[in-house]
């Protein structure tokens, strides 16, 4: 039975697959309702769903979804992902329009802002509304902070329910340690599993046997050897390889490199954003204001204060070296991409006062 939907909802989760999936679960839990009265009916029809982005300024078309009332019109779903970008002005005008809800909208509020010590920095503007507050008692509001190392695990026995997927215990654990705290990268990896699976059970198993369930596996449970001996791996998430560096954590960063089998594209791959993030690590030292995400301006120039104009010139001294090395055949990708690894995350742990 269709309950009334809330006016509004914030979702607060950095973790843009998490944030899609609770919205899809709560537009399944209340389908649009017509019929009026006492006894509003569930009907055939959808919430038809707008997007609009907090990086650029709400258009009228936005203000007419949300402000639109009528019998007639079909029930809107509006997402706005990232709303946590858009100015105290806009909010405002946001907040006041929302005093007055409309039956046939549902505005859904995307914060997708990083968290510390366990609560989400949500700008002061936002905290400040009469519709935030209003939220809040009403429990308008989703919160969730994201995965990490610690709920990586609980997340994946969740997912693999829902997608009947089973793990032998030690390739659980293998599985769990190989994949970053991302829930998009996970349920990619998940998907590949059920391909892989389907693919050994209908064809040959990892030791080339035809057809029918790998040996010793007849539930056709995901194995430790799958996992090592078939064609499928983790890919490197080289954006969370230099978030690593950046932080001083050198074993992490092994990890995440350990997870390539192209060392060649990756060395390159690293060294292509490596140069761009220094390059921006120069312009907040030099006191512009080089674009990029609002949530990570801080801390980037808090970085960059902390490595000076000498630690960024040795940070781009070690990429030209990293690219130099391998052209003139005097290291390997792989060497090269161990030394630059080690060389950068030190560089980065001594700005951070941990060597």
């Amino acid at each position: 039975m269709s309950t009334a939907h809330p006016g509004f909802t914030f979702l607060v989760c950095p973790d843009g697959q998490l944030l899609r999936a609770h919205l899809n679960r709560l537009l399944a839990a209340h389908p649009p309702v017509t019929g009026g009265g006492l006894m509003p009916q569930a009907s055939s029809v959808q919430w038809e769903r707008h997007v609009y982005w907090g990086d650029e300024e709400p258009p009228q078309r936005f203000w007419e979804h949300l402000t639109l009332q009528g019998l007639f019109g079909a029930p809107r779903a509006l997402i706005i992902r990232q709303a946590n970008q858009w100015p105290a002005a806009v909010w405002k005008k946001i907040s006041h329009a929302l005093a007055r809800p409309s039956d046939q909208c549902w505005p859904f509020f995307c914060l997708e802002v990083n968290w510390e010590r366990g609560q989400p920095k949500i700008p002061a503007h936002l905290g400040k509304l009469p519709c935030t507050g209003f939220a809040d008692k009403q429990g308008w509001i989703w919160r969730h902070e994201g995965l990490n190392e610690r709920t990586v695990k609980k997340h994946v026995l969740q997912r693999c329910q829902s997608l009947g997927l089973r793990f032998e215990p030690d390739a659980l654990e293998q599985f769990c340690a190989s994949v970053p705290p991302d829930a998009l990268a996970i349920e990619n990896e998940l998907e590949k599993l059920l391909l892989l699976r389907a693919t050994l059970t209908k064809g040959e198993d990892v030791a080339g046997n035809p057809t029918g369930d790998a040996p010793g596996n007849p539930e056709g449970n995901i194995s430790l050897a799958m996992i090592s001996t078939a064609s499928w791996s983790p890919e490197c998430d080289v954006f969370a390889c230099i978030r690593h560096m950046q932080a001083g954590n050198l074993p992490a960063v092994w990890r995440e490199l350990a997870r390539s089998k192209d060392g060649d594209s990756l060395l390159f791959s690293l060294l292509a954003l490596l140069a761009r993030e220094l390059r921006l690590l120069w312009q907040c030292h030099a006191g512009e204001n080089p674009r990029m995400r609002p949530q990570d301006a801080g801390t980037k120039k808090q970085l960059a204060q902390r490595l000076g104009a000498e630690g960024i010139a040795q940070g781009m001294t070690l990429v030209v070296d990293a690219e130099l090395f391998v052209k003139s055949g005097r290291r390997s990708p792989e060497q090269s991409l161990d030394f630059l690894a080690a060389r950068m995350t030190a560089l980065f742990a001594r700005a951070q006062g941990r060597a």
